[in-house]
């Protein structure tokens, strides 16, 4: 359960961050925030995989990048599903999911487990 917490915090601290670095997306109140990050982490849980395997052959007709479309549109369809938080373009979509995967990463790797991070299995 403290694991799922501190993902969950993780990805509002990111979805945050995004909302106040690019332009187009906006959370409106706290409530909407800690929401949105449970969805997000569902639409990413059970609708990414299913766009990653429908758009496979155009994602590796473009080497990977439309890897990228996928990620926003998600993210996308997350934001539709929240009140309060929105989105205003596929390319603000994009650029969210960039910055929210990269501070969830970034805070992942700082917050880790003492044993995690000496390379240790953790028992």
């Amino acid at each position: 359960m403290k694991r799922f917490l501190v993902h969950w915090g993780i990805t509002a601290v990111a979805l945050a961050a995004a909302a106040h670095i690019v332009p187009g997306i906006h959370v409106s109140s706290l409530p909407s925030l800690l929401l949105s990050a449970i969805v997000l982490g569902l639409v990413n849980a059970f609708v990414r995989p299913v766009l990653i395997l429908l758009t496979l052959p155009i994602t590796i007709l473009t080497l990977g990048l439309f890897y990228f479309i996928v990620n926003g549109a998600a993210f996308a369809l997350a934001a539709a599903l929240v009140p309060g938080f929105t989105v205003s373009s596929l390319g603000s979509a994009v650029l969210g999911s960039l910055v929210v995967g990269l501070v969830s990463w970034i805070l992942g790797w700082l917050l880790r487990p003492p044993a995690a991070a000496s390379g240790q299995p953790s028992s």
